[in-house]
């Protein structure tokens, strides 16, 4: 890493700063007279910047109606009031905070009223139970992930309820009230040079308006791995279900007895194949468990296993995509499923004692988020978003829609677009597929610029996913709209093998020694592109984040040749000092994804492919953006891709932010980076 400290700051009025900037005719003596200073944006104090011409002022205005879509997501039902908690980006806010609604009054939206007011997101919380008298809720510090619980009253202050040296989950209340259970992982701070041998996952139960929360809380059960998850509580407050996540392939679902913290593994039975599974949760008799899983075939399907015999019972085998959000009706009468079909998650009902589907109401057009039923009303809160606009929130009264025939359903939110930003016309995502080198069909997304404005071929943008296990969904493209709409750049978003979605074999395509198949997809996608009247093969883009940052990397390392640049952002650049920075409790995780560093064939396999080992191949400019804070894909990632491509004389733009983690949260960082794409695009994909 640099020894240098903050930004071209020190170079803003630098003619090496100025000199790529195109249309900018500003000598660098006159770059320090004050009205040429107000000319440029200043990055905050939090980034680091390396390499990128300074950002007029002018461009900044120019695409600000882009920077500030706001939309809404749904946290919680209070459990005796028509009221809910969202997370939203107030106007002028940095980060998304908590805001309590009220229930909509004759058709008008009521105000939201702010809750938390912090400088990092807060998009996780539970009202108490009983009477919803205070709220607890995760907040993490510079996007470090390691989230604390606070428990907060009305007008007082968040009060601390977690020690700072573990990462923390809510999991759930109990049902008779007062306690609550929440998961730990203890810290090792990888990056700095700490080291864990075993990592373990503690779970606590603690009543959150204890004097002494920490003296209060009381042990349940310490279990070995990261994996642990999920959490639901039996009506009866007698038993939690619990995940253990060991791969993307493979799950396992355990019960813990609250009374005596014993364990017994559920699914797989014994003698039973590994599969993927994930418990969803209780009858409201306790007699039967929901989950999902992939043991019957491609996809996870919504299941039930009676706990006493052990017999399960399918019930969506007809519908071939992953379920997934499951949801019961307080009365314990009606399952919400969400199906993941093609990117597009849509919701299914099921009457709980016969697991029969039930008929649907039609919702508002898109794509649908989080949906809960409420306390008491059978009253579904789900949010939605789509082409035209960012997540909203309604809710859908399925006792009135019975009775009236038809949805009901109201909207408690309302999307904002900036002035001169007209949503209605921004394009829809059309799925496109093609060929891969071994004939697999692999698919993506494809959202094309107006035609009518910018005719013949046009530039490409590819934008991969990370995960890998991720998927590229159909829905709201926030700032990327500016790419298509403004600047006349075909988006692509594809699904390269490896994807979630499309099954199970195809999920594992990419793992261990077939790392670099996922890259011939996008080799094949460029061949793809070559075909089209409408694209432009001469002129095309890489950009990803996290494993797509790797993506990236990789692709500008095979395909020099066939690409104007790339940006990386949060990306892997070696594999091996990967898995050895990143956090403990995940390391094992990725091992079973990537390989394990450990063996030598696999360590050997990992450098080779590396984009770090290839360096010497990327000869197109090169953006890297990363946060200091990253526990996933540690800070060193970036930068020592940065240092060996700049000392290979490649052009290297650089963007770090201090204050952030894996990806930008706070705006005025998505902005100053958002500026920098633009310039960056206008340097390479679109210089003439």
């Amino acid at each position: 890493m640099t020894s240098t400290r903050r930004l071209c700051a020190l170079a803003l009025a630098a003619s090496a700063c100025l000199s790529g900037l195109p249309g900018l005719a500003i000598a660098a003596e006159a770059a320090a007279e004050p009205a040429a200073a107000a000319a440029v944006l200043a990055p905050n104090p939090n980034l680091l910047v390396q390499g990128i011409p300074a950002i007029p002022q002018a461009l900044a205005a120019e695409v600000a109606r882009y920077t500030d879509f706001r939309g809404h997501s749904f946290v919680d039902w209070h459990p005796t009031k028509r009221e809910m908690l969202v997370s939203h980006r107030a106007a002028g806010g940095n980060t998304s905070q908590l805001f309590s609604l009220a229930a909509p009054v004759a058709g008008k939206l009521s105000e939201p009223r702010k809750l938390t007011d912090a400088a990092d997101p807060v998009s996780r919380a539970s009202y108490e139970p009983k009477q919803g008298r205070y709220i607890v809720f995760e907040r993490a510090n510079g996007g470090d992930e390691v989230a604390q619980l606070y428990r907060l009253n009305e007008g007082a202050a968040p009060v601390q309820l977690t020690p700072a040296d573990e990462r923390h989950a809510l999991i759930g209340w109990l049902h008779a009230g007062g306690e609550l259970i929440y998961a730990s992982t203890p810290l090792d701070r990888t990056a700095k040079g700490g080291s864990r041998a075993e990592v373990t996952t503690t779970f606590w139960i603690v009543n959150p308006e204890s004097s002494e929360p920490l003296k209060a809380r009381r042990k349940l059960a310490e279990l070995p791995g990261g994996g642990w998850f999920g959490g639901q509580l039996s009506w009866d407050d007698k038993q939690l279900a619990l995940t253990r996540y060991i791969s993307a392939t493979e799950s396992e679902i355990w019960l813990m007895d609250l009374s005596s913290a014993k364990l017994r593994q559920l699914l797989p039975a014994a003698g039973e194949a590994k599969a993927s599974y994930f418990s969803a949760g209780f009858s409201h008799d306790n007699k039967q468990l929901w989950f999902s899983s992939d043991r019957f075939g491609e996809f996870r399907e919504l299941q039930r296993i009676q706990l006493a015999s052990g017999k399960s019972q399918r019930v969506s085998a007809g519908i071939p995509w992953d379920a997934s959000g499951v949801s019961f009706s307080h009365d314990g009468k009606i399952v919400a499923a969400q199906f993941n079909v093609e990117g597009r998650n849509e919701l299914r009902l099921f009457d709980a004692a016969s697991a029969k589907p039930l008929p649907t109401p039609r919702l508002p057009a898109g794509n649908l988020g989080a949906a809960y039923f409420d306390h008491g009303r059978g009253e579904l809160a789900f949010s939605i978003n789509n082409a035209q606009g960012p997540s909203q929130v309604y809710s859908l009264n399925l006792a009135k829609s019975a009775k009236a025939g038809k949805a009901q359903i109201e909207a408690w939110t309302q999307s904002y677009a900036p002035p001169g930003v007209d949503t209605a016309k921004f394009p829809e995502q059309q799925i496109i597929r093609w060929k891969s080198f071994d004939g697999l069909s692999i698919s993506g997304l494809l959202t094309q610029p107006p035609a009518d404005k910018f005719p013949g071929k046009r530039p490409v943008l590819i934008s991969i996913h990370g995960g890998p296990e991720g998927q590229a969904s159909i829905g709201f493209l926030a700032r990327n709209n500016y790419f298509v709409m403004e600047q006349g750049i075909a988006l692509i978003q594809p699904n390269v093998r490896g994807s979630s979605g499309f099954g199970k074999t195809f999920l594992s395509l990419d793992n261990g020694f077939k790392r670099e198949d996922s890259v011939k997809d996008i080799g094949a996608l460029l061949d793809w592109i070559a075909t089209q009247p409408n694209l432009d093969a001469s002129r095309v883009l890489i950009m990803g984040g996290s494993y797509g940052g790797y993506m990236t990397l990789a692709t500008a390392t095979h395909y020099a040749d066939r690409i104007a640049g790339s940006i990386d952002v949060v990306g892997i650049s070696h594999f091996v000092t990967f898995l050895t920075n990143t956090e403990s409790y995940r390391r094992d995780l990725r091992r079973v994804e990537y390989g394990d560093e450990r063996d030598p064939a696999m360590r050997a396999h990992l450098e080779q492919i590396s984009p770090l080992t290839n360096a010497s191949k990327i000869r197109k400019p090169l953006f890297v953006v990363q946060g200091k804070n990253d526990p996933r894909v540690p800070y060193t990632e970036a930068e020592q891709i940065v240092a060996k491509v700049r000392e290979l004389g490649t052009p290297v733009w650089y963007l770090r932010a201090d204050n952030e983690g894996h990806g930008f949260s706070r705006k005025e960082n998505q902005d100053f980076q958002f500026y920098s794409m633009i310039l960056f695009m206008r340097e390479t994909l679109l210089k003439p």
